[in-house]
C-alpha cells in the first residue's frame, strides 16, 4: 500500500493520445504524464491520480518511477491544472541522477514576529538554488523575531542547507521589514492634530497674556 511519503509510483506506459484519451485517464483516477532529460525520447506516461496528488502537495517532488519494470528517478517540473476545477491535467517529469545537482526554485517561509508595529513583507517568495536532486530542502525559512522598521534581508543572508547553494544574485531582497503605510499616515493625522491643539493652546495663552 502506497502512503502519503512514498515517493515510490507505478506507472503505465501509454500509445494513446489527445484529450479524449487523457480525459479518460483523468475519469478513470489517472494522471496523464511525460518523462523527458538526459537525452533520452519522452516517454509518455499516466500516474495514480490519487497518491500523485498527495507527492505533489511538497514543491520540487522527486518520484521514484517503476516504469515497465525499470526504476526511474524523476523531478516534477511543471503540473497543470484546469483553472476552474483545479484538477490535474498533466505532468511534466524531468529525468535526474542520484548525487547530480540541479536547479530548482525553492519556497521562502517567514517564521517569528517583527519588531511591534512593523510588518515583514515578502519581496520574494522564492529563491533559486543549486542542490543535490535527492536532497532537495522543502523550504527556506526566514526568521524575523523582532527584526525593527528597515531591516532588510538578502538571498545572501538566508541560512541554505548542507550542500545547497545560490544561483540568484546575493543581492537579491528577499524579505523588508516596515511599518505599514496605514499606521504612518495615523502617526501623521496624529502628530498634525497635536500640533494643532499645541498652536491654538499657544494663542489662547498669548491673548491672555495680552489682556
Amino acid at each position: 500500500m502506497s502512503t502519503e511519503t512514498d515517493t515510490k509510483v507505478v506507472a503505465e506506459v501509454r500509445e494513446n493520445f489527445g484529450k479524449g484519451y487523457a480525459r479518460r485517464l483523468r475519469a478513470a483516477g489517472k494522471i496523464p504524464a511525460v518523462i523527458y532529460g538526459h537525452g533520452t525520447d519522452p516517454v509518455h506516461v499516466s500516474l495514480p491520480g490519487h497518491q500523485v496528488s498527495l507527492l505533489i502537495r511538497r514543491a520540487n517532488a522527486v518520484l521514484e518511477l517503476d516504469v515497465a519494470g525499470k526504476q526511474q528517478l524523476t523531478l516534477v517540473k511543471d503540473v497543470q491544472k484546469d483553472p476552474v476545477h483545479q484538477i490535474i491535467e498533466h505532468i511534466d517529469l524531468l529525468v535526474v541522477k542520484k548525487g547530480e545537482k540541479i536547479q530548482v526554485d525553492v519556497p521562502v517561509v517567514v517564521v517569528g514576529e517583527p519588531f511591534a508595529g512593523t510588518i515583514a513583507n515578502l519581496d520574494n517568495a522564492t529563491v533559486l538554488l543549486e542542490v543535490e536532486a535527492t536532497h532537495i530542502p522543502q523550504n527556506i525559512e526566514v526568521d524575523v523575531e523582532d527584526l525593527e522598521d528597515g531591516t532588510h534581508i538578502t538571498a545572501a543572508d538566508l541560512t541554505l542547507p548542507k550542500g545547497a547553494s545560490l544561483v540568484v544574485d546575493p543581492e537579491t531582497l528577499i524579505v523588508a521589514v516596515s511599518v505599514p503605510t496605514a499606521a504612518l499616515a495615523a502617526e501623521e493625522e496624529i502628530a498634525e492634530a497635536d500640533a494643532e491643539v499645541a498652536a491654538e493652546q499657544s494663542e489662547e495663552a498669548a491673548e491672555e497674556a495680552a489682556e
